[in-house]
């Protein structure tokens, strides 16, 4: 029964809230999807924070996205020693710059008090979501190697019976827990896009790895003066 909550009913029921809320939220208020910005009232934090984060999930996001989309092509990525070492590093690797950005966020929101005071409940709750997701991660390369492999023969195929509104529990049903919360916390983070600032990411915000950072110049002086 557990197993049918976990991986049948929360995934559905989070697509759903995700899908239908999002439409309601662009229809009646398509402009609140933004990040809401914070740059103005501190940056040097945020820089370091946003560069880490955002290129370190990026890549994670995409070799999941990849590895459960073409499971074929994967396998045969990994079918080198030498491949499979380097993607197990480069993964770990990764966890710990996002742990690290989503590290230096937090720390940021709760150290500076102009930041702290614009940032809401549900900021809170995001962050520490995503923070448990990138860190339930990194155990779970760290502690059960080869993710990269058994990756294929569990999660894959178990959002693919999903897709195919057929799903098999079994894939995933004997998987440590530490495994399971992780596959969890994916889709209740997708849960969250509606009710958050991470609905941004639904702008394909890809600008964001190479746009300058906004500079503030004051005139006031110029202004006076004409």
């Amino acid at each position: 029964m557990a197993d049918l909550v976990l991986f049948v009913a929360i995934p559905y029921a989070a697509v759903v809230v995700a899908v239908v809320l999002t439409l309601y939220r662009y229809a009646n208020n398509r402009f609140s999807y933004s990040s809401l910005s914070s740059q103005l009232l501190e940056n040097s934090v945020l820089s370091w924070a946003s560069v880490a984060w955002h290129y370190a999930i990026l890549l994670i996001l995409t070799a999941h996205v990849l590895a459960a989309l073409f499971p074929g092509l994967w396998a045969r990525l990994l079918g080198g020693q030498v491949r499979l070492y380097v993607i197990e590093i480069t993964g770990m690797g990764l966890a710990l710059i996002a742990i690290i950005g989503m590290g230096l966020f937090i720390w940021r929101r709760l150290t500076n008090p102009r930041a702290r005071a614009v940032t809401s409940t549900g900021d809170w709750v995001l962050l520490a979501v995503l923070l448990a997701q990138v860190v339930l991660g990194f155990i779970t390369a760290f502690v059960y190697r080869w993710g990269a492999l058994w990756y294929l023969q569990t999660a894959a195929p178990w959002l693919e019976s999903l897709v195919r509104l057929n799903p098999d529990t079994s894939y995933v049903a004997l998987m440590p827990w530490v495994i399971k919360l992780h596959f969890v916390g994916g889709f209740v983070t997708i849960a969250l896009i509606p009710f958050t600032r991470l609905s941004h990411a639904l702008t394909i915000p890809v600008s964001y790895l190479w746009r300058p950072y906004r500079l503030v110049i004051w005139n006031r002086r110029q202004a006076v003066r004409e």
